[in-house]
C-alpha cells in the first residue's frame, strides 16, 4: 500500500508540471470536460435517466480504445515482478532532481525556469502517461463476471434502494451489480468531499478518493491555477437529484456510474488579493454530471473512488 501511494503522489507532481492555457470561465473541478476511464465502458455511452438523459463522450482517458483483453496485455511470466521493475526505476528518478527542476520550472524559481525546465517538463508528462497505462493495465486480471457469495447458483441480483438524494431520485434497476442504500450515500459524501479538497488543494485527501489518472488530471489543474496566480474557492455543495445510471463487475472491479444534478458556490479568485476573477463567491450555481465510481477488490480498504466524470449533454 506504501508504494501504491507513493506511485500516486509520484503521478500526481509529474502530471501537474504540465503548463496549458486554463479556461477560467470553466471554474469548478474538472474545467467542465468529460475525461477518466469506466473500464470496458469508458467509449460507452451511459443508459440515460431522468438526471442527465444524454451524456458527453470521454474525451480524455488512460484507457485506449480497442484496448486488448487482459491476457494480451500481460505477457506470460510477469506478474508482480513485473509491476515491480516498471514503478521502481521510475520511482527513484522522479523522486529525485527532475521533480526538484520541475517544481523550479512551474513556479519560476531561479535559473530552472527556462528552455531546459519546458524540456524536463514534458519529459515529465511522458513518463507519468507511461506510468499510468502500466498501473492501469498491471491492475486488470482475470475475475468472474458476476460477484457470487457462498452457494450462490446466479449473478447476484438485490433489489436497488428507490432513492438517492433525499428528495426521493429513483435509482435505475441493474442486475450486473447490486448497488444499496449505503453505495448511494458514499457516492453523495463523495461529490462534496472531492469539490471541497479540490477547492483546499488537498493533494493526499483527493488522492485517497479518487483513482490515480483522476488524480493526475486534478492535478494538473491545480498546478496550472497556481501557475496564473488563481485558486479555486468551492464551498456549500449540495446533491439535488441524481440516480444511477448502471452497476457493473469487471477485472475485478465494481464500476457504478451515477447522474448527479448539485449546486455548489466556486469563484475562481487571485492568490494574492483576493479579487475575483470568475464566478461568484456568493452565489450558488448548477451543474449536472455523471460521475462513476471504481471499487477495486486488491484495494477494498480505499471503498469507491471516483474514474470519471463526463457532463451532461
Amino acid at each position: 500500500m506504501f508504494h501504491f501511494r507513493l506511485t500516486t503522489y509520484v503521478l500526481a507532481l509529474a502530471a501537474g508540471f504540465a503548463i496549458v492555457a486554463a479556461d477560467l470561465a470553466e471554474a469548478r473541478l474538472g474545467r467542465g470536460g468529460s475525461f477518466g476511464s469506466r473500464g470496458t465502458n469508458t467509449y460507452k455511452a451511459p443508459p440515460q435517466t431522468d438526471t442527465a438523459p444524454k451524456a458527453a463522450p470521454i474525451e480524455r482517458s488512460m484507457t485506449p480504445k480497442g484496448a486488448p483483453t487482459t491476457a494480451q496485455n500481460t505477457p506470460s511470466g510477469t506478474g508482480a515482478a513485473a509491476q515491480t521493475s516498471r514503478f521502481g526505476g521510475w520511482r527513484g528518478l522522479l523522486m529525485g532532481g527532475l521533480i526538484a527542476a520541475g517544481l523550479a520550472s512551474v513556479f519560476g524559481i531561479g535559473a530552472l525556469a527556462s528552455v531546459l525546465g519546458f524540456v524536463l517538463q514534458f519529459a515529465l508528462i511522458a513518463i507519468a502517461a507511461y506510468l499510468v497505462v502500466a498501473f492501469i493495465r498491471s491492475r486488470h486480471q482475470p475475475a468472474p463476471a458476476y460477484a457470487r457469495g457462498p452457494g450462490a447458483q446466479g449473478p447476484r441480483e438485490t433489489p436497488l434502494p428507490q432513492s438517492f438524494a433525499s428528495n426521493g431520485i429513483a435509482a435505475a434497476p441493474v442486475s450486473a451489480l447490486a448497488i444499496g442504500r449505503s453505495d448511494l450515500d458514499t457516492f453523495e459524501r463523495l461529490l462534496g468531499d472531492i469539490q471541497t479538497a479540490y477547492g483546499r488543494e488537498d493533494i493526499e485527501l483527493l488522492g485517497a478518493k479518487t483513482t490515480p489518472e483522476m488524480l493526475s488530471y486534478f492535478s494538473q489543474e491545480l498546478a496550472e491555477n497556481a501557475q496564473q496566480g488563481v485558486r479555486n474557492e468551492v464551498s456549500d455543495v449540495k446533491l439535488l437529484q441524481g440516480d444511477l445510471s448502471e452497476a457493473w463487475r469487471e477485472n475485478g472491479s465494481e464500476y457504478a456510474t451515477v447522474a448527479m444534478r448539485f449546486s455548489l458556490i466556486d469563484a475562481t479568485v487571485d492568490r494574492a488579493s483576493g479579487r475575483v476573477v470568475s464566478g461568484n463567491p456568493t452565489s450558488a450555481t448548477e451543474a449536472t454530471e455523471l460521475w462513476t465510481f471504481r471499487r477495486d477488490d486488491r484495494a477494498r480498504a480505499d471503498g469507491w473512488q471516483l474514474s470519471a466524470i463526463q457532463q451532461a449533454a
